[in-house]
C-alpha cells in the first residue's frame, strides 16, 4: 500500500486522509450538530435544519476528497494533482478560518485550526513541488 518510490507521500496521504475521515468528513457527515459541540461551536435554537444540510454537505464534499485520495495512496507520484488539490482545500480553510477568527465568530479550536491547515497545506506543497516534480 505505501508507494517504495514516494513512501513519504503515501505516508502522508495515509495518515492525512485518516485523520480527516476520523475527525471531520464521517462526523461532519452523520452529526453535524455534535461536531459543532466538539468544536466548541454553540448551535443556534429552533430550526437548524440548514445548518444540519450545510454540514452534511461539507461532510459528503469531504468524503468524496478523500474516497479518491485512497485511490492513489499506492501510487502517488501518478497523481501530483491531489497534492495540489490538499494545498488548495488546505488555503481556503485557512482564508475561511482566519476570517473567523478577525471577526471573533468562532472558538479557539476553529482559530487554532489556522495553523493546522498551514502546516498540513505546506507539507503537501513540499511532496507536490519538491518530490513528485
Amino acid at each position: 500500500m505505501i508507494s517504495s518510490q514516494h513512501p513519504l507521500a503515501s505516508w502522508f496521504l495515509v495518515i492525512s486522509v485518516t485523520f480527516f475521515l476520523l475527525v471531520y468528513a464521517l462526523p461532519l457527515f452523520l452529526m453535524p450538530l455534535r461536531w459543532s459541540r466538539w468544536f466548541g461551536w454553540k448551535p443556534q435554537e429552533g430550526n437548524t435544519d440548514l445548518t444540519v444540510y450545510f454540514g452534511r454537505c461539507l461532510g459528503a464534499v469531504a468524503l468524496a476528497i478523500i474516497f479518491t485520495v485512497v485511490r492513489y495512496i499506492p501510487d502517488p507520484g501518478s497523481q501530483p494533482a491531489l497534492f495540489d488539490l490538499i494545498g488548495l482545500v488546505c488555503l481556503g480553510m485557512v482564508a475561511v478560518h482566519v476570517w473567523g477568527w478577525v471577526r471573533k465568530a468562532q472558538p479557539l479550536a476553529e482559530t487554532v485550526e489556522i495553523i493546522f491547515y498551514a502546516v498540513v497545506g505546506v507539507v503537501a506543497a513540499y511532496i507536490r513541488f519538491g518530490m513528485l516534480s
